[in-house]
């Protein structure tokens, strides 16, 4: 057993379970309602998770992919959201400590104009930015940016590649310190510690600096949630935090060790490098209680939505074409996302799923779920903690208030009263929250 303590960030998405805000007592205006954003942040802040964080997506998801047409099949709820750009802002002015972390894609955005968002947030907040770099695995998103499709897989990894590498040139622009506002002498700032970023490389050529000095933590803390390759490549040498789908602790182990090699050999300290598999949590009284309340969440989600839902990342595959009750069958390799292709397959051949059967466990959510008690949940999130198969969580709630509220209110206080979670903010950014590396 070992005396790390946990990092836990909070990702809200509205729909991320496809039943659960058919509940009684569920909020689904979540969805546009800024009071609820902000009730989330306050209550994430009380428990003091490290961030709070949002998925972006800018196209409405179809039952098929793009070359099928306009077809949507079921209305999804997860299609329903604000651009989390600006909900940071709105849920800096209402937290202190919490980091606001936001999701932005790299394949249809401009380094300049994303460096200079994230480092005015940083400014705003006080030093709780967070950027997560995308590619992009939402096939209708090409078409509203002027494409009929993505760009192919690793080119889109390259160009994101470069991309970072802009942005954080950008924001190493000024110098600390740089920024004097000397009325006596007139100085407004000392141009020796400006510097012309001057890029010029394959997808991109941005002269910089940016238009104001030096943020709060240096450079906004970077996400990442990629697997494959070119992704765990891209993460381990540019994330402070990368994300993960995965579900078995011996194979999370083994990613978390593969992320921390690949960081040394391009220089970097592994212990600065968080791994955080998303879980999420289904809390009840008992655990026969929490398998209860997950069977009435899954009987809740309509049998043409878990389809759809399931469309994009089948590489193209009619699954009508196919007996829904019959087994799962070969999944073509996608120009989409690899993680979640790789992650129906291995739930459907790991748990001999039909089709409907790991449709409907897809739409409850592509990540872990941990049912049970809270001291049940908190059993096997210190069991991954102390076999270093993770650095800490990232915990997704089937709706809210009640998903997020159980979280927070029963599994929080079990993991602070084993000592494996902080009970106060010890740090005033979102780099000291996490343990990740300091850019001064």
């Amino acid at each position: 057993m070992n005396n790390r303590m946990m990092s836990l960030a909070l990702f809200l998405f509205p729909g991320q379970h496809l039943g659960a805000w058919r509940l009684p007592d569920a909020i689904p205006e979540v969805d546009l309602g800024i009071e609820h954003y902000v009730r989330a942040a306050k209550l994430a802040e009380a428990a003091k998770l490290d961030a709070i964080f949002f998925e972006d997506q800018a196209a409405i998801p179809r039952s098929n992919n793009i070359m099928n047409g306009d077809t949507y099949g079921a209305a999804n709820p997860r299609a329903m959201h604000f651009d989390p750009m600006m909900l940071l802002p709105a849920l800096a002015m209402a937290t202190t400590h919490l980091g606001l972390a936001a999701t932005s894609t790299a394949s249809f955005n401009e380094p300049y104009n994303l460096a200079r968002r994230f480092a005015s947030i940083d400014f705003i907040s006080n030093g709780r930015a967070g950027w997560n770099l995308v590619t992009s695995f939402n096939e209708s998103e090409a078409q509203n940016f002027g494409l009929d499709a993505h760009l192919e897989h690793s080119l889109r990894y390259e160009r994101a590649s470069e991309f970072i590498d802009v942005v954080n040139g950008l924001w190493d622009s000024w110098d600390e310190g740089a920024v004097i506002r000397d009325k006596k002498s007139g100085v407004y700032f000392d141009v020796e510690k400006m510097h012309f970023l001057k890029h010029e490389g394959k997808f991109f050529k941005v002269r910089g600096p940016l238009t104001m000095g030096r943020s709060p933590q240096g450079r906004p803390v970077i996400f990442q949630a990629g697997s494959s390759e070119p992704g765990r490549e891209l993460a381990a040498r540019t994330a402070d935090v990368v994300f993960t789908l995965q579900t078995d602790m011996k194979a999370s182990r083994a990613f978390r060790e593969d992320i921390r090699q690949r960081a040394v050999r391009f220089g970097r300290d592994p212990d600065k490098i968080k791994i955080l598999p998303g879980i999420t949590p289904i809390v009840g009284k008992t655990d026969q209680e929490a398998e209860d309340f997950r069977t009435r969440m899954r009987d809740l989600i309509p049998e043409e939505l878990a389809i759809t839902h399931l469309a994009p990342h089948s590489g193209g595959l009619n699954f009508r074409d196919y007996d829904l009750n019959g087994p799962m069958p070969d999944l073509p390799e996608t120009n989409a996302g690899k993680s979640h292709r790789d992650a129906i397959i291995n739930l459907a051949r790991g748990e001999n799923l039909s089709i409907l059967q790991t449709a409907r466990r897809f739409a409850e959510g592509s990540y872990m779920k941990l049912v049970g008690a809270p001291t049940t949940i908190a059993d096997t999130m210190q069991e991954w903690l102390d076999n270093d198969a993770c650095d800490g969580f990232l915990a997704v709630p089937t709706h809210f208030p009640q998903g997020t509220e159980d979280f927070v209110s029963q599994v929080v206080p079990e993991l602070q009263r084993r000592g494996i979670f902080r009970k106060e903010y010890t740090g005033k950014h979102l780099r000291d929250h996490l343990g990740v590396e300091k850019h001064t």
